[in-house]
C-alpha cells in the first residue's frame, strides 16, 4: 500500500493532555462549574447566521477523516471551514492537514499539542475523534477552553470521567454534541414515534445482535508481516501524552493503533457497538439508565493476544419494565437484528448498527395469546397476511435498507452548527452521552467481574447489590 493512503486508513486516535494537568483541572470541576470561568471573549462572538463557523479537529486519526468530510458536506449549506489540526502524531497530523487543504483550499494551522490549539481565539468549535479513554478528559479541556465541543462516542468508559465531563459541560455555555449519529437519521425517529405512539404497545424486550467476521479492530494493514510495525514510530508522537493518565507501560504501537482491543483503554465491542445500540434504545423508549446489567464474553476466535472479547452479550433490566439484550460476534456474520418487542406487536429490523429497514407487524401481540401461533413451512418473509406486516417507510428518507448509513452524517453535524448559531442544546445532549456511557461501563464491569451489577441513580453509583 502507498505510504500515504496507509497515512489516511491509520486508526490510531491520539490524546493531547497530560495526567498531572487533567487531574489538576478535573479537580477544580466544581469550583468553576459556574460558566467554567471563562473569559469574556469566549462569548463576544456568537455565531450569526452569515457568520463563517471556524472548527478545529482534536485527533487526527481515521474517525477524523470523516469529521472533516462532514464539514466539508455542511459547507454546501452552511459558512463553516476546518481551520485548525491537532495530533501529537506526526504522520497523522499531516494526513489530516493535506485532507482538510484538498477539500477546503487553505492550508489549516498544525498544532501537536491541545493546549496550543485550543488558546487559539479564532476557533469556534472542536471536534473529539480521538481514543475512548481519551474523550471525556478532553471535552472537559475544550468546554474549558470556551469552545463548542463535538465528541465521538463513547462519551466516557471510567464513570467518575463521565461525571467530570457533564458537569462541566452543564455548567458552561458551550453547545456539546455527541457523535451518536442516528439521533439524527428518519428511520431511528421513525421508529422511535411509532413507539411512542402506542402502535405496538408497552415495549417488553428489545434485542440486538450486530456481528461480523473479521478480526476487528486488529487492522493487519498497518503490518508488513501482521507483527512488525512499519507505521508508527516512538519519536514521531508523544506516548506519556497518548497514555492520558493511564497506567504507564513501555511504548507499544499495538496498543496505540488498536487501542480498542486493550482493556486499560477500552472495553472493545462495548464501547464501541454498545454504545450506539443502548443509545437507540434510550431514544426509542426515552430512557436514562438501566436497573441492572449482566454481561459475559471471551476470545474465542481471534486469539491475536487481545484482551477484549470477539464475542459478547449482555442483559439489562429497564425502570420502565423491559429487558434488553445486546450480543455481538466476531466469528460470524449471519443476518445482524434488532427487535422490538411490545405487548401489541413487534418492530423488526434487518441489518446491524444503523440500518434502516424496519417491519412494523402485529405479529407477537396479544391477539396471538387467544389462538395458535403461525405456523411457517419457509422462512417468515412478511409472516401471515392477518398480521398487517408493513415495511416503515419515511417520506422524502432515502428508501430503507438492511445496510448501515455512513459514519459521515452531515445532518447530524448540521444539529451542532444550528444549535451552535442559536445557543440552543442539540439533538444528541451530554445528557444522552452521559446515559450511554452508564450502559458501557456497566456491562465492561461486568464482564470484567463476573457479577450482576445496579444502578443507583440518586448517588449515581455502580453498586454489587439491587436498590
Amino acid at each position: 500500500m502507498d505510504p500515504a493512503n496507509e497515512r489516511e486508513t491509520a486508526t490510531n486516535q491520539l490524546g493531547e493532555v497530560d495526567r498531572r494537568q487533567f487531574l489538576k483541572r478535573a479537580g477544580n470541576v466544581v469550583l468553576a462549574g459556574s460558566a467554567t470561568a471563562l473569559s469574556a471573549r469566549s462569548y463576544a462572538r456568537v455565531a450569526g447566521a452569515n457568520d463563517r463557523i471556524r472548527i478545529g479537529q482534536l485527533g487526527c486519526g481515521g474517525r477524523s477523516r470523516g469529521h472533516v468530510h462532514m464539514v466539508h458536506m455542511a459547507s454546501e449549506r452552511t459558512p463553516v471551514e476546518v481551520t485548525a489540526v491537532c495530533d501529537i502524531w506526526s504522520l497523522a497530523r499531516e494526513a489530516r492537514a493535506a485532507q482538510v487543504k484538498d477539500f477546503f483550499g487553505t492550508a489549516p494551522a498544525t498544532y501537536k499539542y491541545s493546549e496550543e490549539m485550543l488558546a487559539k481565539p479564532d476557533i469556534d468549535g472542536v471536534m473529539i475523534a480521538t481514543g475512548d479513554f481519551q474523550h471525556a478528559k478532553l471535552c472537559i479541556e475544550v468546554v474549558k477552553a470556551g469552545k463548542d465541543c463535538y465528541v465521538e462516542k463513547p462519551f466516557a468508559n471510567v464513570l467518575e470521567e463521565a461525571k467530570a465531563a457533564r458537569d462541566t459541560v452543564k455548567g458552561s455555555k458551550q453547545i456539546v454534541q455527541m457523535g451518536t449519529q442516528h439521533r439524527s437519521e428518519p428511520y431511528p425517529l421513525a421508529v422511535r414515534d411509532i413507539i411512542q405512539s402506542g402502535r405496538i404497545g408497552d415495549v417488553v424486550k428489545i434485542t440486538q445482535e450486530w456481528n461480523v467476521n473479521q478480526p476487528r479492530w486488529r487492522y493487519i494493514r498497518h503490518y508488513d508481516d501482521g507483527k512488525s510495525p512499519t507505521l508508527l514510530k516512538e519519536e514521531d508522537t508523544d506516548w506519556k501524552r497518548w497514555l492520558l493518565g493511564k497506567p504507564y507501560r513501555p511504548f507499544d504501537p499495538h496498543v496505540y493503533l488498536e487501542f480498542r482491543l486493550y482493556k486499560d483503554f477500552s472495553s472493545g465491542i462495548f464501547d464501541q457497538w454498545l454504545s450506539h445500540g443502548s443509545d437507540l434504545v434510550h431514544l426509542w423508549t426515552d430512557s436514562s439508565y438501566p436497573v441492572s446489567a449482566v454481561a459475559t464474553g471471551a476470545v474465542l476466535t481471534w486469539k491475536d493476544g487481545r484482551e477484549n472479547p470477539d464475542n459478547a452479550t449482555v442483559t439489562l433490566l429497564y425502570p420502565k419494565g423491559f429487558i434488553y439484550t445486546y450480543s455481538t460476534t466476531f466469528s460470524n456474520s449471519y443476518r445482524s437484528f434488532s427487535r422490538i418487542q411490545g405487548r401489541d406487536g413487534t418492530l423488526e429490523n434487518y441489518g446491524g448498527e444503523g440500518a434502516s429497514l424496519f417491519l412494523l407487524t402485529n405479529e407477537g401481540g396479544n391477539r396471538q395469546a387467544e389462538r395458535r401461533m403461525p405456523t411457517y413451512t419457509a422462512p417468515p418473509g412478511m409472516g401471515p397476511e392477518g398480521e398487517k406486516a408493513e415495511i416503515v417507510h419515511v417520506p422524502n428518507a432515502p428508501p430503507p435498507n438492511s445496510n448501515g448509513p455512513s459514519d459521515d452524517d452531515v445532518d447530524h453535524l448540521m444539529h451542532w452548527l444550528n444549535a451552535m448559531r442559536d445557543r440552543k442544546q442539540p439533538n444528541a445532549t451530554v445528557d444522552h452521552g452521559f446515559s450511554h456511557a452508564i450502559v458501557c461501563i456497566m456491562a465492561a464491569q461486568s464482564l470484567w467481574s463476573g457479577k450482576r451489577l445496579y444502578w443507583d441513580n440518586a448517588k449515581e453509583e455502580i453498586v454489587d447489590h439491587p436498590v
